[in-house]
């Protein structure tokens, strides 16, 4: 298995649009990997995209995507769904007098499913492309899990029950993707030892090069959403041979170079653990 990062970015990408920042200009002047889209990755092997943000198209018109087995949704958030028609974009046929469409499997964990039905029009867009032939909706009830070439897939709800992850196995081989928000998670033992691990940075309460405080103690952020002190403990806790941090938002203030900076910091501590850009590739 290959992991591709097709976006690094979180619900703030870089450049923001009309900011003047440091890192926004950097990243309009350098462009990768400076600059980042929203927060989706491609496993290969599988051939399985998790999330698709609103730069979903032009992510997989960048990559080396060739084949789309299917696509898992993390949860019903607007910087993870929101590119929702990259599927009409992939599979409708407009060449035939009767189409010959392309038809993609979406997996649905069973609460996402049922989120998607009261937020921000995913079931009823997603319904909308399943009638058209487009994509097939498979909703998977807590607990199951699917194959595809041979890897073994199964989402599981973290600690704020509306998100999920997904462990992949393939023969001695783990991968452990948490595409976003470990507020409160602690992994299950089932999960520790991955060959790899896809993790979201968490918020820079303090700057984690300086460890100057960076957001004041009663940011209302703070009350729902993990740190990256947080994010640190749960790689611990995880025990993985390699970490691979995203979810990188603009308004953490850090740069790629100052995150590779910090990486040599960590790994000085003795925490494999590398910082996300937009078309890493990563094997398992």
């Amino acid at each position: 298995m290959k992991v591709e990062i097709l976006g690094s970015g979180g619900s703030f990408t870089i450049p923001r649009p009309g900011c003047g920042c440091r890192i926004c200009r950097e990243a309009r002047q350098k462009g990768l990997p400076y600059s980042r889209t929203g927060p989706s990755l491609f496993v290969h092997g599988p051939n399985v995209l998790i999330d698709t943000p609103e730069e979903a198209k032009e992510q997989l018109d960048r990559s080396r995507v060739k084949k789309l087995a299917g696509c898992f949704y993390s949860h019903w958030h607007g910087d993870h769904v929101m590119g929702r028609r990259v599927w009409w974009s992939l599979n409708y046929d407009f060449q035939h007098t009767i189409p010959q469409h392309r038809t993609t499997t979406i997996y649905l964990p069973e609460q996402v499913a049922a989120d998607f039905r009261t937020n921000l029009g995913s079931w009823q867009h997603l319904s909308a492309l399943e009638e058209q032939g487009l994509v097939k909706l498979v909703v998977l009830k807590e607990g199951a899990r699917i194959e595809l070439s041979g890897v073994r897939i199964t989402p599981f709800p973290l600690a704020e029950g509306y998100v999920y992850g997904f462990l992949f196995e393939q023969r001695d081989r783990k991968l452990v993707i948490v595409p976003d928000d470990m507020f409160r998670w602690r992994p299950d033992e089932s999960l520790r030892g991955a060959d790899l691990a896809i993790l979201p940075m968490g918020v820079a309460e303090f700057n984690p090069l300086t460890g100057r405080r960076r957001m004041g103690k009663r940011h209302p952020v703070l009350a729902d959403e993990a740190t990256f002190e947080d994010t640190i403990e749960i790689v611990r806790q995880l025990r993985a041979k390699s970490v691979v941090l995203t979810h990188i938002e603009e308004h953490d203030g850090l740069s790629y170079s100052d995150l590779e900076r910090v990486a040599e910091k960590l790994q000085k501590r003795g925490l494999n653990v590398r910082f996300a850009f937009d078309t890493m590739k990563v094997k398992v």
